[in-house]
């Protein structure tokens, strides 16, 4: 069963001891971030700092300005938290220490792509504007995200790479002093405050047979009692209450259809830029509708365009039963679990939890984060490996 560790380059570079730490934990793989969004990260171990604060999302090795030049959007380069080739620099260490690495690629979920492109972003049906959530149906950001995931992803050294947040970014962000939590939107008004009316979701609404002006006036009268404090969980069926079936079928629609056409082409150009035998999985939630860094998808089709998916399972397995149950021969399951116990993790029950994930279909492991967690919580985790 292969298992795999999430690290930053900065987890690595200038600590000659990091290679070899994580190899000894017990995994085989690290997944090892070339593309990321801002962060305030700790490094627990390294020699030289302890916090690390990545300004803006980034790539975390030299732009190929071949690629790039004069293009809008295109990728930021890394401040001196990720200075030079740090990817490449942090890959090789990793792989001298006897590790596989596979990149790890954020790509629709960038702030400060939104903060100066405004254009770029969803705007909500209050004309609200997301900065982080760049949206994926405008042709120039498809393109961006595309190209990005290619260069990203295939990384020299690399054998297969992680693609996080290629779907849809909504309302829900972990934003810096968020204060977004004082009424309960639930399922059905994350999704309504989700929807995105852009120049391009706006003709794409119409396509499906809606006015997209009718249709932000229907959202904004169906959350008004949303505010007042009434309920809006129920998953799909809370939305349709909200929303009305006609209405809610067709946003979802224009929503499903955009995000698996993205997938499919930027797994596609992963492809036609990687060498042979390089695995492609998503970060991926199974209910298509959902926003986020795990890209809601049909699982039946992500696993006929992908070689997995990586499937988040903290506090549960849960998630893991629709994929397995469409599953091809060879299909990749990894169940994601937090292993930082100040996090929210749990890392005295990973064998436990590992065993569950792998009786509902889990065929490898993911561990968030081995460079965030503390060296009590690394000795569990070694403990817990050496034990499956």
């Amino acid at each position: 069963m292969r298992t795999s560790a999430f690290v930053y380059p900065w987890d690595v570079n200038g600590d000659p001891k990091a290679p070899a730490r994580l190899a000894a934990l017990g995994v085989g793989q690290v997944t090892l971030a070339a593309a990321y969004h801002s962060t305030r990260a700790l490094t627990p171990r390294h020699p030289r700092h302890r916090v690390v604060t990545a300004e803006h999302a980034a790539v975390l090795y030299p732009v190929a300005e071949g690629r790039w030049a004069g293009r809008v959007p295109r990728p930021y380069p890394a401040g001196d938290w990720a200075p030079g080739d740090a990817y490449g620099e942090a890959a090789t260490a990793l792989a001298e220490a006897g590790l596989e690495v596979h990149s790890w690629v954020v790509l629709a979920h960038n702030s400060r792509l939104g903060a100066e492109h405004p254009h770029t972003s969803v705007v909500n049906a209050y004309g609200d504007r997301y900065p982080w959530a760049p949206c994926i149906a405008q042709p120039a950001t498809r393109a961006y995200l595309t190209d990005l995931a290619a260069e990203a992803a295939v990384r020299p050294g690399a054998r297969g790479t992680e693609l996080e947040s290629l779907g849809w970014y909504g309302l829900a962000h972990l934003h810096a002093h968020d204060k977004t939590g004082g009424v309960g939107l639930g399922d059905a008004g994350q999704y309504l405050m989700s929807l995105c009316f852009c120049p391009d979701c706006r003709a794409g609404y119409g396509a499906q047979g809606l006015d997209a002006d009718e249709l932000a006036a229907a959202v904004r009268e169906a959350l008004e009692p949303v505010w007042r404090g009434a309920p809006s969980d129920g998953g799909w069926a809370g939305v349709e209450k909200l929303l009305g079936e006609p209405k809610a079928t067709a946003t979802r629609a224009w929503r499903d259809g955009t995000a698996r056409s993205l997938q499919e082409q930027v797994v596609a150009a992963v492809r036609a830029a990687a060498p042979g035998g390089f695995q492609v999985l998503l970060h991926a939630d199974p209910v298509s509708y959902h926003c986020g860094a795990n890209a809601g998808v049909d699982p039946a089709h992500i696993l006929s365009v992908a070689d997995g998916v990586v499937v988040p399972c903290t506090g549960g397995a849960g998630a893991l039963t629709p994929f397995a149950a469409r599953a091809r021969d060879g299909a990749v399951l990894a169940a994601n679990l937090t292993v930082v116990s100040g996090m929210g993790g749990s890392p005295g029950t990973l064998a436990t939890d590992a065993r569950r994930a792998l009786d509902l279909g889990a065929s490898e492991l993911r561990l968030y984060h081995a460079g965030l967690a503390s060296d009590a919580d690394l000795t569990v985790v070694g403990e817990a490996l050496r034990g499956l």
